[in-house]
């Protein structure tokens, strides 16, 4: 995994293996530091933090990815915790042009872990994407906007 950034409480990461293609809108993961079963157990300031992180990151994405190729329109961020349980949020980009994950339908993961690990990788999120991720992370969360949420 690529560490995107990493917070008081917080680390995004992109995963080795996504659960959709960089082509197809990208994919990123926010994991807590300590580990707790899901949002109900957060602190107020984890909580938070943790709903900023998501606007920052998911914008990021529409901003940093188009110009590089991907065409997203959405994000959808889903809390999961099916697979491995304890909170962590995926963002998932979706593409006008995807052709694994057509845009306007569900996402379509495997049901199970198992069957995930017996579907062929998908390219991840590169590394001049993490750097331009980062690099406007870091500027949202500089901004007025999210200075003092």
């Amino acid at each position: 995994m690529q560490t995107v950034i990493a917070t008081l409480h917080y680390t995004i990461v992109v995963p080795a293996r996504p659960h959709v293609g960089r082509i197809d809108g990208g994919h990123l993961i926010i994991n807590p530091k300590l580990t707790v079963v899901d949002r109900t157990q957060l602190t107020r300031e984890q909580a938070v933090e943790l709903v900023k992180l998501t606007m920052v990151a998911g914008a990021a994405m529409q901003t940093v990815l188009p110009p590089r190729g991907v065409d997203i329109w959405r994000i959808n961020y889903q809390d999961n915790g099916n697979w491995r349980p304890e909170l962590h949020v995926h963002l998932y980009g979706r593409a006008k042009s995807s052709t694994m994950q057509p845009y306007g339908h569900f996402l379509s993961i495997p049901l199970t872990a198992a069957a995930f690990k017996q579907q062929p990788d998908l390219e991840p999120l590169n590394a001049d994407d993490v750097v331009a991720l980062r690099a406007e992370i870091e500027r949202l969360l500089a901004t007025d906007k999210y200075k003092n949420f």
